[in-house]
């Protein structure tokens, strides 16, 4: 007896429910507010709702040499949108990764004259202009707007550590001598670092250049600069 009066307010409760909900959730099947598994295998990454991406401040000024021997500073880019990395040119660990990343991004971009790139060594010592220029011809640079840059050891490593707070440091103890970082910064026409947000609504503030998203997100955000 009592089970049976279970099973009959069990009853009573689904079929209030169902009259109550199944008609909303008609009208939003026909109003298309329910998410489809497609939309849910096919995320996509952007800045943010709105396509902007925020501003950190201005990128520390620099003046170095480039692989022709000419002086490159941030007024060399002004008006353009360039990505900039620390690396050097004997490096056997993340380097050649970080080249592959930025010659994927120099095809996408190539022929566009507001985009560059800037890669400066952190072992000027080794890598002179002519070493830089060999390097650049190796790689199979194309675009006239990517300046390999050499310098004063010492500025070249406070405007890693200091100014852009991105990790470079001799170290014996690893292969080749140096430690960096595989991080790439995303420098505006206002000579201003830009970024995304990452899903917690933080400034992720620079890319991760041995990663394929970091690449693709930079692509993403450097075509929205452009725009800009």
């Amino acid at each position: 007896m009592f089970k049976n009066k279970s099973y009959i307010g069990i009853s009573f409760v689904i079929l209030i429910f169902g009259i109550y909900a199944i008609p909303k959730i008609v009208d939003r099947v026909k109003n298309g507010d329910v998410v489809k598994g497609n939309r849910l295998d096919n995320v996509e990454t952007k800045s943010s709702k709105d396509g902007k991406l925020l501003t950190i401040g201005p990128a520390p000024k620099f003046e170095l040499t480039n692989q022709d021997n000419v002086k490159i500073s941030n007024e060399s880019y002004k008006g353009k949108v360039y990505v900039l990395e620390f690396f050097f040119t004997t490096c056997p660990s993340i380097c050649p990764k970080m080249n592959m990343s930025m010659l994927e991004i120099e095809k996408t971009f190539f022929g566009n004259p507001n985009f560059g790139i800037v890669s400066i060594t952190i072992d000027p010592k080794h890598d002179t202009p002519q070493v830089l220029k060999d390097h650049a011809k190796l790689l199979g640079v194309k675009s006239s707007n990517w300046n390999f840059l050499t310098g004063d050891r010492s500025v070249i490593m406070d405007l890693s550590n200091k100014g852009f707070n991105l990790y470079a440091g001799e170290n014996d103890k690893v292969s080749g001598g140096f430690e960096h970082s595989g991080l790439f910064a995303l420098i505006d026409k206002d000579g201003n670092i830009r970024c995304r947000k990452d899903e917690f609504g933080n400034p992720n503030i620079y890319y991760d250049g041995l990663d394929k998203k970091g690449v693709r997100d930079i692509q993403q955000d450097i075509k929205i600069l452009l725009e800009e």
